[in-house]
């Protein structure tokens, strides 16, 4: 499945709208722990047929920040959030990034 990134607020909105379900990823472009992360993201996404989307908090902050307001999950970078039916149903941030927990994510 493909990934995407989102940048806005105004894009996020559209993805919750019309998505039922979806993975998105916070990442840091400086963090290490951070590109370990993203990189286990990346090959979660080379086996799993599903929909995901990133943002890099460098990039997007006021979205970063937006997403941890609205859906009140405390921001954390590098994060993953399951969103299902326009709420956040699972998270994860740091070393809990990783292919399994992702993939036992989307199945539970």
């Amino acid at each position: 499945m493909s990934k995407t990134q989102v940048t806005t607020i105004e894009e996020f909105e559209t993805i919750v709208s019309t998505n039922d379900h979806f993975l998105l990823i916070k990442h840091s472009l400086t963090c290490p722990i951070s590109g370990n992360a993203f990189e286990e993201y990346e090959n979660f996404t080379k086996e799993v047929d599903y929909p995901t989307y990133y943002l890099y908090v460098q990039d997007a902050r006021p979205l970063s920040n937006y997403i941890a307001e609205t859906f009140a999950v405390k921001h954390e970078s590098p994060q993953a959030l399951l969103f299902e039916n326009g709420k956040v149903k699972w998270h994860a941030s740091h070393w809990d990034i990783t292919k399994s927990s992702l993939k036992q994510a989307i199945e539970n």
